[in-house]
């Protein structure tokens, strides 16, 4: 088998970079270790930055998401039960949408399927072979049987825990990593949310966060135990420790009920450089991950797919290498500044261990230079909305 890229990774990374390929006439192979039904259970952010809306729209996926997602122009900060707005619309003319990632990762399996596009589920034992040089190779097994794929490139978009990564000598990597020392505990109910924007919450008992899917579909958070369990958790405890950590007029309007899923997110920055090792490239959390607070990560994938469909399309159209070979430097760049902003958000809105009296009062001077500065605002708006790529 042959074809121009394997992308390693069936989520909405590598789907989004197959079909911006497919539209360039570029063919591509995916490779999924899990299901399908597997790959479209995760429940995972929604927040969209006007990148990737565009990114969407390039690859000819955006109806569904137009018409059923939700457009915020600003989001509410709240502490010390007191509440601010910070109005994208006004600081950037530029808004976000919220669609879930799942809905998004829906949408590119059936644009592939429409399309014809080569996608292999449950396959094992992938290993990516001669990344060096100018003829690599993908092998893997299915069903018992053992494939190769020869290509002229390698799209690593299969995760942290993927082999892309790993197939880069650990003499070449450099990892830099921060791991928090708190999780979210989400849970997921068929219920209104409680305001039409999101609230991020900053409080004594801990950071939280109301969100939502649609309507009818609401997604909150709370600061929890790394060591925690869902299970300790009933929706009832949960849905009063939520209310403890919320402006008392959202924990009067909030509406619970049954929840349909509950898990804990552990809290990372992480970022591995390079991103290319001879034509193998890494796209998404397989190069780096960020904490939740502001829904960066696949947003941030979407990014290194920009610049890499960038960089393949100027190679197969016109034989210039320039925006392969400058692949890693500039997605790095724009992923150190995302880093920067998840993690000045998640130090803000947290409450740490071991936090003193000072340590909070700078958190508190910090919140109310943001509530009342138009620029502290305005830098805010900026990487919320995403930077321009």
């Amino acid at each position: 088998m042959r074809t121009q890229v394997v992308i390693v990774g069936g989520g909405p990374s590598g789907l989004l970079l197959g079909q911006l390929l497919h539209n360039a006439g570029i063919e591509s192979v995916v490779l999924e270790r899990q299901s399908r039904a597997h790959v479209l259970g995760r429940i995972r952010a929604g927040v969209l930055e006007r990148g990737l809306v565009d990114l969407m729209a390039q690859a000819g996926v955006d109806t569904r998401m137009k018409a059923e997602g939700f457009v915020h122009d600003g989001t509410l900060i709240a502490y010390d039960n007191d509440m601010f707005r910070v109005d994208f619309a006004s600081h950037t003319d530029a808004t976000v949408l919220v669609y879930g990632q799942t809905e998004v990762t829906r949408d590119l399996y059936d644009a592939r399927d429409a399309t014809g596009g080569d996608t292999h589920f449950d396959v094992k034992d992938v290993m990516i072979h001669d990344a060096r040089t100018d003829t690599p190779c993908v092998t893997f097994s299915q069903n018992g049987q053992s494939h190769r794929i020869a290509c002229d490139f390698v799209a690593g978009c299969d995760g942290f825990h993927g082999v892309s990564r790993k197939t880069i000598p650990e003499s070449v990597r450099h990892e830099y990593e921060k791991v928090y020392p708190f999780g979210w505990l989400g849970i997921l109910s068929e219920t209104p949310p409680v305001n039409d924007e999101l609230i991020y919450a900053n409080s004594d008992r801990g950071f939280a966060l109301c969100s939502m899917r649609n309507a009818n579909l609401s997604r909150y958070y709370i600061q929890c135990d790394t060591s925690d369990d869902p299970a300790n958790w009933s929706d009832d405890a949960f849905w009063d420790e939520l209310r403890r950590r919320i402006p008392p007029p959202a924990a009067e309007a909030l509406i619970t009920g049954p929840s349909i899923e509950k898990s804990i997110a552990p809290l990372r920055s992480f970022v591995c450089e390079p991103m290319r090792w001879g034509r193998l490239f890494l796209c998404g959390d397989a190069a780096h991950i960020v904490p939740p607070t502001g829904a960066k990560g696949l947003n941030t994938a979407a990014s290194d797919v920009h610049y890499l469909n960038q960089g393949l399309r100027q190679f197969y159209s016109d034989g210039d290498s320039d925006g392969i070979d400058r692949y890693s430097e500039r997605a790095l760049s724009r992923v150190w500044k995302t880093q920067r902003f998840s993690w000045w958000f998640s130090t803000l809105m947290h409450h740490f261990p071991g936090q003193t009296a000072f340590d909070k009062k700078m958190q508190l001077a910090e919140l109310s230079l943001l509530r009342d500065s138009r620029e502290a605002q305005a830098a805010m708006a900026l990487s919320y909305v995403g930077l321009p790529y």
